[in-house]
């Protein structure tokens, strides 16, 4: 695939996560009161389905390991298109979270997948370079979700808000099934053994660069989560604004991520990853204090959280590709198992985010301290990551290990995993890389 290619597959896949939680945000308050369901139950609509996101991911991770990304691809986007038609003709709220889960599930392959794809083709540096190439596509999609969700919601209905994403995983699928190519150089057939999975893990978990990056990114989410799963409620039950206003809100906010994207572009090859989201951390911490000192101070109006939000965002650009990127970088050979652990993570830590925020919401309905007081708590513990676990873990450059002892090269043996890869012979048009030169795949 050419890295045009790469970049356009990897902005859909990435996209799956934010078109399915944002677009359907501005219908949530209507939901909740067309289906009779409380508020609780409308957190849960989103919570569920990011917890299914998150324990899916450790079945398509070492799926994709032992039969490739492609197969993993079609059979979660497939899923996903069902999944999406069904929720949109649901007619209860049960109906509703249990085709959410499946939702969930069906998109764990496609990110998953997509993050494994980039340690496929790049080293950790490069990697992140193009990661944010990926979340920028993202972010353009998570601008236009809220103002499209927002606009159907209001002229159609909010089960067009929901048959949106099938339309948006059929056009997902069609360009897996047509354009994109295996980038699993080697399958290992021992992938799904239990034994090798669990020694896989435990390698995994007891890397301090995993853990470094994996902290960084989950902290950063559970922010963006926060403000996710509570925006709707403050913005249009709080704070007076309309469906069309809120969408619009998104999309500002959208924008301030993918600045936040090209300047992670930008700082990386003069700074390096450690500095890079150090400096960033700043913004993060300045955005989440003021927003929680005004809130304190009793000020209630859009401007004092959507202001500081952006300098969040314009962080949460730089420490999303650094981390996704970076936990994933030190398992050349377990990039799947590595990609669905860290993502497992982030998402176990969002749908308890979601659940004390359903009762938070509940008990203060006409406060925006939920909210606040939620962003200010995670904007300190990304700071506190990013100033001392990824300085002192995070690797600049890391080198290519050994291969895992529980991922041997296909055809080897797990007993023997010293024994040196064969050569790969070079394709047509590729040339052995110069000294101190980042290989890249063929075209």
């Amino acid at each position: 695939m050419s890295p045009g290619l790469v970049v356009w597959v990897l902005s859909l896949l990435l996209g799956l996560q934010p078109i399915t939680t944002d677009l359907y945000l501005p219908a949530l308050p209507t939901i909740t009161q067309v289906l009779g369901a409380n508020l609780p139950q409308a957190q849960l609509t989103l919570s569920a389905l990011l917890l299914a996101f998150g324990l899916s991911q450790l079945v398509w991770g070492p799926l994709s390991d032992r039969f490739g990304r492609r197969p993993v691809l079609l059979a979660g986007m497939g899923l996903y298109v069902l999944a999406s038609v069904g929720s949109a003709l649901a007619t209860s709220v049960v109906q509703l979270i249990v085709l959410r889960v499946l939702q969930g599930a069906a998109m764990g392959a496609g990110v998953m997948t997509a993050r494994a794809v980039v340690r496929d083709l790049y080293a950790p540096g490069e990697g992140a370079r193009v990661m944010s190439k990926g979340l920028t596509g993202l972010g353009v999609i998570a601008c236009l979700s809220a103002p499209v969700g927002g606009l159907l919601a209001q002229y159609l209905g909010w089960r067009a808000a929901l048959l949106a994403l099938a339309v948006f995983g059929a056009l997902a699928l069609t360009v897996v099934a047509l354009r994109f190519e295996e980038t699993l150089a080697r399958r290992n057939p021992h992938a799904l053994d239990p034994t090798t999975l669990l020694r896989t893990w435990g390698q995994i978990v007891r890397h301090p660069t995993f853990w470094a990056y994996t902290l960084l990114a989950t902290t950063s989410y559970a922010g963006l989560f926060t403000f996710l799963a509570a925006s709707a409620f403050v913005f249009m039950g709080v704070l007076g604004l309309s469906q069309s206003a809120y969408g619009l809100a998104m999309l500002s906010m959208s924008l301030a991520y993918i600045a936040g994207t090209f300047v992670c572009r930008r700082l990386l090859p003069r700074w390096g990853v450690r500095r890079t989201v150090a400096l960033a951390a700043v913004a993060t911490l300045t955005a989440g204090t003021a927003m929680g000192v005004m809130a304190l101070l009793g000020v209630q109006r859009v401007a004092a959280i959507l202001v500081p939000f952006y300098l969040f965002m314009l962080g949460h650009g730089v420490h999303q590709p650094c981390g996704q990127s970076g936990a994933v970088g030190p398992f050349p050979q377990a990039a799947g198992a590595a990609s669905a652990l860290s993502g497992f993570l982030m998402m176990v830590m969002a749908f308890g985010v979601g659940g004390w925020l359903g009762q938070s919401l509940a008990a203060q309905p006409a406060s925006v301290l939920p909210l606040t007081s939620g962003l200010w708590f995670w904007s300190v513990a990304i700071a506190a990551t990013a100033w001392t676990l990824v300085q002192r873990y995070g690797e600049e450059h890391l080198p290519s290990p050994a291969p895992l002892r529980a991922f041997p090269p296909e055809g080897g043996h797990a007993s023997d995993p010293a024994k040196p890869l064969p050569r790969r012979v070079l394709a047509a048009g590729e040339r052995v890389p110069a000294a101190g030169e980042t290989p890249r795949p063929p075209a």
